[in-house]
């Protein structure tokens, strides 16, 4: 039997994150607006039919689910990765911090900065409709940020870790990644989150507070064939 994780943006656009989606029973992607995901319900002929229809000819989506990837017709793959699925079974040790505050609409340009300066993996000014944000900000600056992104039942993803080139090797990445993981723990979720495969300081950081291996996560941004 397949795991709820297995295909993440198929299960939370089926469930907690349903409101965001556009598509039907066979395909569904987020609303370009808030991010940038799409999936199929299965590798059928007619859910990757259903899926190529819902990419318009500008435009281009994430595909990311454990099973290999099959190509919607219409479609190509301009780039693809080898992830990491990682998940925590239980809280790490946190000490609390007061520089670490919510991050509120009013933050989202600034948030959009940081996350285009740091690429911690995909983003939109809409990010803030999936999830909480928090981050440390220095003299009202932010520099640091990390949050939630997919959602399934009993499961949330820990998203959008990143800090300013200043302030990497501070220990804000992994004084953020605690809190948020612990959020999401104090509510009866589970956290996850996903590194590509090649990013070792990260999946280290991740390990060294209680995160392990999943499964491997293969990764495609499509678009229509020229």
């Amino acid at each position: 039997m397949k795991h709820v994780l297995d295909r993440p943006v198929w299960s939370a656009l089926e469930t907690r994150h349903r409101a965001f989606a556009q598509g039907g029973d066979l395909a569904r992607r987020y609303s370009p607006s808030i991010a940038l995901f799409a999936a199929t319900a299965a590798d059928d002929s007619a859910s990757l039919q259903a899926l190529g229809e819902l990419v318009g000819p500008d435009e281009s989506v994430i595909m990311a689910q454990a099973d290999t990837i099959a190509l919607p017709p219409g479609l190509a793959a301009i780039s693809t990765a080898d992830a990491v699925q990682m998940i925590a079974e239980a809280p790490s040790p946190a000490v609390p911090d007061e520089r670490v505050q919510p991050l509120t609409p009013e933050d989202a340009v600034e948030m959009l900065a940081l996350a285009s300066l740091t690429k911690p993996g995909p983003f939109t000014s809409g990010a803030l409709s999936l999830g909480a944000f928090w981050g440390v900000k220095v003299e009202g600056r932010l520099v640091a940020m990390a949050g939630e992104r997919m959602k399934q039942p009993g499961y949330t993803e820990l998203s959008g870790v990143c800090a300013h080139p200043e302030f990497r090797g501070t220990g804000l990445g992994r004084l953020l990644s605690v809190f948020v993981a612990n959020q999401i723990f104090a509510r009866g979720e589970i956290p996850y989150l996903h590194a590509f495969a090649t990013n070792a300081g990260a999946i280290r950081l991740y390990e060294s507070i209680g995160f392990s291996l999943r499964t491997p996560i293969n990764v495609a941004v499509v678009q229509r064939a020229a």
